[in-house]
């Protein structure tokens, strides 16, 4: 079984969601062994093809573990350092919550995002509607809204991995014009995105460029 004290090897480039996982290691105090690969070259070399055939980032080396997609990278953290309680704990009410948002965000949230900004959402029937996990993008918006109005946290009292999932997508979709900056939004995924570990990763990783952090 593995351990802390096997080494984390994170795959990574800035410009894109890996910037996620970057943030999720601060919250963790982790140490780790940062891989910086590119777009179309190292991502797609036959060695890192090998840990990960879809040739994309984030992607985590855990000892003998491989943890790929950004969702299931942001989880198995979360369990690995069960000390900073970034996740409720098993059995618990906040514990159903916390997957619900985790896979909102996993699924229809990034679906509906990348059908959004590729424009294949104009027109969209009804029956392209009924067929599409995320079903139209109002049925994501309202269901964004429903997961952080009025709330700090979206699972009990305190800051969890569903939270930095859910503020990393909010923000970032208000920044590029994918989500409206409603209110609700602004109050919830600013005052989380300022947390100190958060603002760590965005030191390590540099400014956002637009838009192409979204690309991987």
């Amino acid at each position: 079984m593995n351990t802390h004290n096997a080494p984390l090897r994170f795959f990574y480039h800035p410009q894109s969601r890996a910037r996620m996982v970057r943030w999720m290691l601060e919250e963790c105090d982790a140490v780790y062994e940062p891989v910086r690969l590119e777009f179309g070259g190292t991502m797609k070399a036959p060695d890192y093809l090998a840990l990960n055939p879809m040739g994309k980032v984030p992607a985590l080396q855990h000892g003998d573990t491989m943890v790929t997609e950004t969702g299931a990278i942001l989880a198995y953290l979360a369990d690995l350092y069960p000390e900073k309680k970034l996740a409720p704990a098993l059995g618990s009410t906040e514990r159903g919550s916390y997957y619900r948002w985790l896979f909102l965000v996993a699924g229809p949230v990034e679906a509906v995002s990348t059908a959004k900004a590729e424009g294949w959402l104009q027109n969209q029937s009804e029956r392209q509607a009924l067929s599409a996990g995320y079903g139209r993008f109002d049925d994501v918006l309202r269901s964004l809204q429903l997961a952080v109005t009025g709330k700090r946290y979206v699972c009990g009292d305190h800051f969890t991995a569903a939270d930095l999932y859910l503020a990393s997508y909010i923000g970032w979709s208000m920044q590029e014009g994918s989500l409206p900056s409603l209110p609700a939004f602004q109050d919830y995924a600013l005052p989380l995105l300022q947390r100190p570990a958060a603002q760590r990763a965005n030191t390590l990783d540099g400014p956002v460029e637009m838009p192409s952090a979204a690309a991987a």
